[in-house]
């Protein structure tokens, strides 16, 4: 039988035509300007006198310019008009800059060609907002995830298959760029047919006036990104992604060359590895995360990128060979492990910045979603900038190149606390999902019965110390935990509670005022529409059987007016975490990776609601597997 997968996507006119565009697109950036660069640094192309190394440095400012100046309206456009519809506008716009630019290449006019690299800019940065924004509307949320992956897949081999194309196209032929310039045009006209099969995706906000004032909008979209603290953590998070991955690109032709001995094969070769692991890690994420947005992702890549980064450091060679190409570098056993660290380091990359992609979609209001990508787009090119200069300096004061790499690694550490200082749940989300997915497998089943917003009462039996874990792990929605005082002090797992914003709870003759506040919370959450989860029967089980349920559950159920879904957690008793043969957590675990299953079942309304009856249906989903 078929399991379904991200992959799966590409089989849906709703997805397809949009990676072919964006998958285009950037292959068409990248062949133009590797083209041109390489026609610069070798083929003697030139412009007011300036040497070859400030052409290219040039030609890096003037491509990201764009994204400085346009971003604020390219958000507002992706909001006001059909993203469909704008896809084809840029495409044409695509078309008609790459017909002046065979123009450049013809008479090989540099100044002609830096002004069609900086409407390429235009173009990438149109597009950047309304390829993001699209997403959500036309993926449902079990597939932003993975459509994201793909995305970022696409991104970056299309990325390494322009800077290839361009490079190969010069070197074949540099005197016949009727080549290059055909080449060009055709890509950009295979993208707009592509973009032509794309579906309608209506403005979110078709009544928007926009702002043509750059400065004052790009204010406006910035300051609008912090409306919401977990959104903008997340382009703050992606934009160090850029930092780290701008410091390391920039680097590499000279670490190639002078620090590794190598030729422009192994530069290519070792860029090859870091764009195809970040595309191996970007559809990676689906599968670690069983088809859910999971920030847990975030620290794991975060821990990956720096361990990586150094490991990168100590196995660089001391002394580098002597003009090396691909195949001998490939086939000296010293570089594997160097090797290894580039491609890994794109993997962790992917998982760091894939989940954050999707968050940022999924927790954005709607009518602000492409403008707040477009602020995304602004933060991503100032902390490029920003690595240029801090680059600049570090080796203006004597650092070498890979002790330039390995401070970049180890600034990770101090970030990572940072972010996960000002989010939490990053880190939270991170630690279950390591707790979980260590120890057990998980089959879930009737979780489409929680609904994808608004509030709702969960109830389940309560097996061990992991229950609450399990679940919030499962659960796509944040979920609030009623849990007794005594499981919230648990070490380790208090930081998670806490965290996950866990409501503690004792019994009225232990602590009358814990549990009026208690019920005042549970209040208050379910009336701003989040989940509660309560464990009805008030305590673990000592023999793996229901307790009888406590009547709060109804308490709280018609205070608020909420549903109720029963939920029964299987194949738990017996574990290391429940009370079966001891104390819980206090004997030898018996086995790890242990098939577990998390069934829920359709709401019951407030008006059907019958103590024995939640507690028969809680039983009934149990079944016999305790």
């Amino acid at each position: 039988m078929h399991q379904h997968n991200q992959f799966d996507l590409f089989k849906q006119r709703r997805f397809l035509p949009l990676f072919i565009t964006q998958f285009l697109g950037a292959f068409n950036d990248n062949l133009f300007k590797n083209a041109m660069l390489v026609m610069i640094t070798f083929f003697g192309l030139g412009f007011a006198g300036l040497d070859a190394p400030t052409l290219v440095n040039a030609a890096a400012g003037i491509f990201i310019l764009p994204f400085f100046l346009f971003s604020a309206t390219a958000g507002q456009l992706a909001e006001k008009f059909d993203k469909a519809t704008l896809a084809r506008w840029i495409k044409l716009l695509e078309i008609a800059i790459m017909l002046v630019a065979s123009v450049g290449f013809m008479y090989r006019n540099a100044a002609l060609l830096m002004f069609c690299l900086f409407l390429m800019g235009v173009h990438s940065t149109l597009f950047g907002p309304l390829k993001y924004s699209i997403l959500p509307q036309y993926l449902n949320e079990r597939e932003l995830l993975g459509g994201n992956g793909l995305i970022e897949m696409g991104t970056f081999v299309a990325i390494l298959l322009g800077q290839i194309g361009g490079t190969i196209l010069v070197e074949r032929s540099p005197d016949n760029v009727a080549v290059i310039a055909t080449a060009c045009v055709g890509v950009a006209i295979l993208g707009y047919l592509s973009s032509r099969a794309m579906p309608p995706a209506p403005p979110q906000v078709q009544d928007l006036k926009i702002n043509w004032n750059v400065f004052s909008e790009t204010w406006n979209i910035i300051r609008l990104s912090r409306r919401n603290l977990t959104v903008f953590h997340s382009l703050m998070g992606i934009s160090w992604f850029w930092f780290f991955g701008a410091v390391y690109l920039t680097q590499l032709p000279s670490f190639a060359k002078g620090v590794l001995g190598g030729n422009a094969e192994v530069y290519t070769l070792l860029v090859a590895l870091f764009s195809v692991g970040v595309g191996a890690g970007s559809a990676l994420c689906e599968v670690l995360s069983g088809r859910k947005i999971e920030v847990g992702l975030v620290p794991f890549g975060s821990i990956g990128m720096c361990i990586f980064g150094i490991d990168l450091y100590f196995a660089t060679p001391t002394i580098p060979a002597a003009g090396i190409g691909a195949i001998a570098f490939l086939s000296d056993p010293h570089h594997w492990r160097l090797m290894a660290d580039f491609t890994l380091l794109g993997i962790f990359g992917g998982f760091f910045i894939v989940p954050l992609y999707a968050l940022i979609q999924l927790r954005s209001e709607p009518e602000y979603r492409s403008r707040i990508i477009a602020a995304n787009n602004i933060l991503n090119s100032c902390f490029m900038v920003v690595s240029a200069v801090v680059s600049i300096l570090i080796l203006q004061a004597g650092v070498s190149i890979p002790q330039l790499l390995l401070i970049v690694a180890l600034m990770n550490i101090p970030v990572a606390f940072y972010v996960y200082g000002l989010q939490p749940e990053f880190l939270m989300r991170f630690l279950v999902w390591i707790a979980t997915n260590t120890m057990y497998r998980i089959k879930e089943q009737g979780l489409e019965n929680i609904p994808e917003e608004g509030a709702a009462v969960l109830i389940c039996n309560h097996v061990s110390f992991m229950d609450a874990l399990v679940i919030g792990g499962a659960i796509r929605r944040p979920v609030r935990f009623v849990m007794d005082h005594r499981i919230f002090k648990v070490p380790l797992l208090s930081f998670i509670f806490r965290t996950a914003g866990a409501i503690p709870i004792a019994p009225a003759k232990e602590d009358p005022a814990m549990k009026e506040r208690a019920f005042i919370k549970v209040q208050e959450c379910l009336s701003n529409g989040e989940l509660v989860c309560i464990f009805p029967e008030g305590k673990i089980t000592y023999n793996g059987e229901l307790n009888p349920f406590r009547p709060g559950v109804i308490e709280i159920a018609q205070r608020s007016n909420a549903p109720v879904i029963p939920m029964a957690l299987r194949g738990l008793w017996g574990s290391f975490f429940s009370r079966k043969d001891g104390t819980a957590m206090l004997k030898m675990p018996r086995r790890f990776r242990s098939k577990i299953g998390l069934v829920a079942s359709t709401p019951v309304p407030v008006e059907q609601l019958d103590l024995d009856d939640l507690q028969a249906r809680v039983l009934a989903l149990r079944g016999p597997d305790k």
